[in-house]
């Protein structure tokens, strides 16, 4: 059963991580001058540095286990594109579009994602450090046994992620929206879920602990949180 709760759109970015919550480690990318990319599909195993891909069209590749080193991609298609296994480092990507992109057990490390748009990504069994995710909206984000250290969800739509037994550890949701999240399982360590302007819990309220949300958030979620714990409020 779903609870939506209103942020505090009053807080200012430069209050996160107070209140005894370690703030998140933002990602700070200095790409190198960088090689446009030659054309061609992606290869399995790549090994992509010092890349532009720009506008490229990425539908139905595989370029599971490649490598991205100092990256940018910018305005590229992703729909059904295979990078299983991919390792992201040190990379900006801009206006990403596509349904059912396969990120399972990937790595995304010093990343920034700015603006996608994007529905269906497998990011399962991921690992995600200091990681800013700023605008776009992402639909159906499987996000299932991830591993988020030092993430940042920033003026964003998330709807109906899945984070079924996620380990989130200094992750923040700054003026964002979370429609239908699943946190069922999730384990939760620093999380900042003050700033998230419409959250909506449908399944895992009782997880929680470990994270950290408003007042106005608590008393529009006390309804949930009381059948969970067992308690009948009347009159």
């Amino acid at each position: 059963m779903a609870r939506r709760a209103t942020g505090d759109t009053g807080r200012t970015r430069g209050t996160r991580g107070t209140g005894g919550v370690k703030g998140a480690r933002r990602p700070e990318v200095r790409l190198p001058t960088l090689e446009a990319y030659g054309g061609g599909e992606l290869e399995p195993d790549g090994d992509y540095d010092g890349v532009q891909f720009r506008d490229e069209d990425f539908v139905g590749q595989d370029g599971g286990g490649a490598r991205f080193m100092d990256c940018a991609l910018t305005d590229c298609a992703l729909d059904e594109t295979r990078l299983h296994h991919a390792r992201v480092l040190d990379s900006v990507l801009t206006g990403l579009r596509g349904v059912g992109t396969d990120l399972a057990e990937s790595t995304l490390r010093d990343v920034e994602v700015i603006d996608p748009r994007m529905g269906g990504v497998q990011l399962h069994g991921a690992v995600l450090e200091r990681v800013v995710i700023r605008g776009g909206k992402i639909d159906y984000l499987n996000l299932r046994k991830a591993r988020l250290r030092d993430v940042v969800f920033e003026s964003c739509v998330l709807v109906e992620p899945d984070f079924l037994d996620a380990h989130l550890e200094r992750v923040e949701f700054v003026d964002c929206a979370l429609k239908g999240v699943d946190f069922t399982g999730v384990t939760f360590k620093d999380v900042d879920l003050r700033g998230v302007a419409e959250l909506e819990i449908a399944r895992g309220v009782e997880r929680l602990s470990g994270a950290v949300i408003s007042m106005g958030q608590l008393l529009d979620l006390a309804p949930v949180l009381a059948v969970q714990m067992g308690i009948r409020v009347e009159g």
